[in-house]
């Protein structure tokens, strides 16, 4: 089951607020610029900081090579402050 369209547009990452990237598979959001995934249970997402996973440097690069190879949009389009 894969999360709403309309909740994905709003998802961002509590701590530096900006765009995620939903794995769908992998039932996870993924925070490039950090490092981090924050899981999904249950069909919700967790974002709580304190939860959150750190990537080694081997997992953000599959990650990131996954968002290249499959085109992968962020949950909202970042605006330049």
């Amino acid at each position: 089951m894969s999360l709403d369209p309309g909740l994905l547009e709003i998802l961002a990452c509590p701590e530096d607020k900006g765009p995620l990237y939903y794995f769908q598979q992998e039932e996870i959001l993924y925070n490039n610029r950090l490092g981090r995934t924050y899981s999904i249970r249950e069909n919700i997402p967790v974002l709580i900081i304190e939860e959150a996973a750190t990537l080694s440097e081997q997992d953000r690069e599959r990650l990131d090579q996954k968002i290249s190879e499959e085109k992968l949009s962020p949950t909202f389009e970042a605006v330049d402050g």
